[in-house]
Order: C-alpha cells, then structure tokens, then sequence
C-alpha cells in the first residue's frame, strides 16, 4: 500500500508543480485508485503486483467508502452552512461604498490596470439614462447592470411584444404585453441586486427631456426614431452631457460617441432621411444577433467614458457589417454652421 500512497504524492507534487488544476489531479488520482482495483479483480492470489498494492480488494475498497463518507460529510456541511448563513446581497450600512459580494464580482473589473478601483467607484457612483429598452438597449442595459453601474435610468414607452425576443434580449416570453422598462428592470434586479433601476414608462418629449437628461452623467440613445435621436442630442448639447449614439438596419450598426466640443449627431446627420431611404426594423428586417453586437458596443464605450479608459468614439464613427464581417472607422468633423452645437457653445 506505501507504493500506491506514494505513487498518489507524487503524481499530486507533480500536478502542483506544472500547475494542473486541482480537479484534473484528483481525477488522475481516481485513475490510479481504479487501476489498483483492477489489479486486485483480474490478476490471481500471490501475484507481485497484488501483494506489492496491499494483496487484498477489501482494503481498498474499505478506504473508498471511507474517502466517499468524509466526501458526502463535507458536502453535507457546506450545503446546511448555506441553508442556515446564505449570502447577503443588502448593502452594509456602514457607509462603505461596496459590499464585500460586489467586490468580488468586480475582481475582473479591478485588476485592469486602466479601470483599478478607482474606476470601478466611479462605475458605481455614475448615473446612465439608456434611451429605448429595445435591440440596442437591451444588451447594453444587461452589460451595464453586470457592470457595476450604480444607478441605470430606462425610458420607453412600448410593450414586450413576441417579434421582440428574436433580438431583445433583456425580455422573455413570460413579459409578453408587459411595459419594456419594467420587463427590463426585473432582469437586471434579478442580475444584480445592489443597481438601482429607475423605470420611466413614457415616450422622451421636448417638455421633459431637459430636466431627465440633467440628472444623468451620461446618455446611450438606443431609440428607433429620428425624432427621438435628434431631441436626445439637441438635449445633451445644451446641458454638456455626453452622448453615445448607436442605430442599425439589417446586417449593418453604427456608433458614435458625441461630446461638447466635438461634432454631434446633427453635424453628421442635419436632417433625417426619407423613410423610403432608412426603414425601420419591422420594414427591412435585422439579423437577431446584430443589436447585440452593437449595444454590447455602447456598453463598452459608456464603460471606458465612465472610468476615462482608452480612447473613445468621438470625432468618429464606427461601421460594423456583420453580413461581410467587415468594420469601418470613418472621421467626423464638426460641422461649423450646425444649428445645434455651434449654438450650444
């Protein structure tokens, strides 16, 4: 048996040092153990190979079912620790800014040298309005909420409808007929309970866009019409308050990030096309994984405006064709005589 034990360090020593998982040198352990066993049922009494492992089954077999009732005692214990002293997800009220959950899901954020700590605290204490919960709202809300943003704004005015669930993926079919910010405010609760959400069931008007948009730090305008996109940037404009802008249509998104001081979305579009010229959705169709792609993008962009990492979009746009697997980065320029950022400055 002291060969067997000292074959089973060593194949553990030497997991340790080639840095082999722990689980894959347990498994590599289980296969000795059932070699052993196989010695013992197939070769006969007094072979060397069974007197050098112990020279009876029954004594190995006595120490699996004493492993396996250690194995399932320990099991049993971690899972009445859980039962009786379940995590708590409720913010300390010790003033601290995190709970000690939260920090550990943002370990991944942590260690990026261009976020740190520092970024994640502002990632918590920052405010983004997310304009739409639809194609392009929907991942970006997921991604923001998992994120660690503090507090996410929502405001539609639609219903979860079933043509939605091909590509909005924040819904599900039990939401159907239900208003999308509060679908939307229920997953990303059920996501992470320490963000609050601030659902507004109504469509963005001129009356009250101003006072909305001045109690967010930053803006992700996922809308579906020109009306809305052109009010958002006019507001965002006025109150100096950054904007990330996305749209898509078939197989192909675009997005852009548009800041005081540099072009806006009505120097890069002055006036909306004809319909004709840019269909909605439900006209020409959308690949369903598409909004996806580019709300994932909004998040990524209103990650790095946040935490002041890396370089963002303004004064450019990016172009994704997914149905060519191609990506442009084209230069935008301010426009001198736009009736809309010329005049906010």
């Amino acid at each position: 048996m002291l060969v067997v034990f000292s074959m089973a360090a060593f194949l553990w020593v030497f997991g340790i040092i080639t840095q082999t998982p722990k689980q894959a040198r347990w498994i590599m352990i289980g296969l000795l153990f059932v070699a052993v066993l196989a010695v013992h049922i197939i070769l006969p009494n007094g072979h060397p190979l069974r007197e050098g492992t112990g020279g009876d089954a029954r004594l190995w077999i006595l120490l699996a079912a004493f492993v396996g009732l250690v194995l399932a005692y320990r099991r049993g214990l971690l899972w009445i620790r859980a039962r009786t002293n379940p995590v708590s997800f409720e913010v300390p009220e010790t003033g601290q800014l995190f709970a000690d959950v939260e920090l550990e899901r943002a370990a991944r954020h942590i260690v990026l040298r261009e976020i740190g700590g520092v970024g994640q605290k502002s990632l918590k204490e920052a405010k983004v309005l997310v304009i739409g919960a639809g194609g392009l709202g929907a991942p970006a809300l997921m991604y923001l909420g998992a994120a660690g943003v503090g507090t996410l704004g929502i405001i539609d005015d639609d219903i979860v409808e079933n043509t939605n669930l091909q590509r909005q993926i924040i819904h599900n079919d039990a939401a159907i007929g239900m208003p999308k910010v509060f679908s939307a405010a229920a997953r990303l609760k059920a996501q992470n309970p320490f963000v609050t959400v601030r659902p507004y069931n109504r469509r963005l008007t001129a009356d009250m866009a101003e006072d909305l948009i001045a109690d967010y730090d930053l803006m992700l305008d996922g809308s579906d019409n020109f009306d809305t996109r052109y009010l958002v940037n006019e507001t965002c404009q006025k109150l100096g308050k950054p904007l990330i802008a996305a749209a898509l249509t078939q197989w192909e998104g675009q997005i852009s990030t548009y800041v005081r001081g540099g072009p806006c979305y009505a120097c890069v579009f002055p006036k909306a096309p004809d319909s004709k010229l840019a269909p909605s959705c439900a006209e020409a169709g959308v690949a369903g994984p598409l909004p996806g792609v580019i709300g994932a993008m909004m998040a990524v962009e209103a990650v790095k405006e946040i935490t002041g990492a890396g370089e963002g979009l303004s004064g450019s746009m990016l172009i994704y064709d997914a149905l060519y697997a191609q990506t442009r980065h084209i230069k935008i320029t301010r426009n001198k005589n736009c009736t809309v950022c010329c005049s906010a400055t």
